[in-house]
């Protein structure tokens, strides 16, 4: 097992409230789990950000007129497809930099794309955010790099200026950044999206125990587990538990014995929602200037356009 990953699982399940890096949630079932939530009733995110790239960014696009397109967190590409076509009304040399810990979805997604986009140059990365941006090296620019999703949501507000930072590192002053923002509404809106009534989000929570066991060789029972997701008003936040309904003890290699109380929770994921002045907070953390900010009408969602701070 990889000495940083042993570390991260170690500090996270030693602490309290125990937790588990979100990242390992997304092998490949997990990705297809994602996919399937992003398609619920209850789950507006997917629909509010695609509506808001479709009616904003080819203009952004033609004004930047961008060579590269660098994508965190890229998954199957579905929302990255307007924007490479976009991308290609104003030449035909275009780069696609696709990220993601999956490397077989990745392959997957390199392969339709090359296919759709005839010439269009994919140079997927597999790897965790930092390890990735060290291997950007430097497409021909102007470079848009986005992070949709609200996926930057998952970081608590320090750890998302140190991935704000990281990113602004590979960029130059013609490039921009573009973040997709979950926005704060009333806690019932926040709630559902991650309890959804079919239960896919609950065996998307279960999957990280999964890969727990097969990756890792821990011998975590999914079944004694429940899906809980609650929003913390305090820190404008949805935080996902698994629960656990007995006591028991966990073996996990590497680590040793974990045990664990009835109904003790291990976190899995947070969830930041923003308004305008705590997406300004990041960015300027990070040394980075908003550019453009375009909520949707509902105020729903909203997408942030940044680059380089100008001296």
């Amino acid at each position: 097992m990889d000495e940083d990953v042993l570390a991260e699982l170690r500090a996270g399940l030693t602490r309290r409230p125990r937790e588990l890096p979100s990242r390992l949630f997304y092998d490949e079932r997990g990705s297809r789990l994602f996919e399937e939530i992003t398609r619920l009733p209850e789950y507006y995110l997917t629909r509010a950000e695609r509506a808001l790239i479709a009616a904003h960014v080819p203009g952004w696009i033609a004004a930047l007129r961008p060579r590269s397109l660098v994508e965190l967190g890229a998954g199957n590409a579905s929302k990255t497809r307007p924007i490479l076509a976009a991308m290609r009304t104003d030449a035909n040399d275009v780069v696609y930099v696709p990220i993601d810990v999956s490397a077989e979805l990745l392959e997957r997604t390199a392969a339709r794309l090359r296919e759709e986009f005839p010439g269009l140059v994919v140079r997927p990365i597999t790897g965790t955010f930092p390890q990735s941006l060290a291997q950007v090296g430097s497409p021909p620019g102007p470079v848009l790099v986005t992070f949709l999703g609200s996926t930057i949501g998952n970081f608590a507000r320090d750890d998302a200026v140190d991935l704000l930072r990281r990113i602004r590192a590979i960029m130059r002053p013609a490039d921009r950044l573009m973040i997709g923002v979950d926005l704060r509404k009333d806690v019932a809106t926040l709630e559902a999206a991650y309890n959804d009534s079919r239960g896919v989000t609950a065996e998307f929570n279960r999957n990280i125990l999964r890969v727990m066991n097969e990756r890792f060789g821990a011998n975590f029972d999914l079944q004694a587990f429940e899906h809980r997701a609650v929003y913390n008003a305090e820190e404008h936040r949805i935080e996902m538990y698994l629960v656990a309904t007995r006591r028991q003890t966990v073996q996990v290699p590497g680590i040793g014995s974990v045990e664990l109380d009835d109904s003790e929770p291990i976190r899995t994921e947070i969830s930041c929602k923003y308004d305008r002045g705590s997406v300004l907070d990041i960015l300027v953390g990070a040394e980075l200037d908003l550019v453009q900010w375009q909520p949707d009408d509902a105020g729903m969602f909203a997408l942030a356009l940044a680059g380089i701070r100008s001296a």
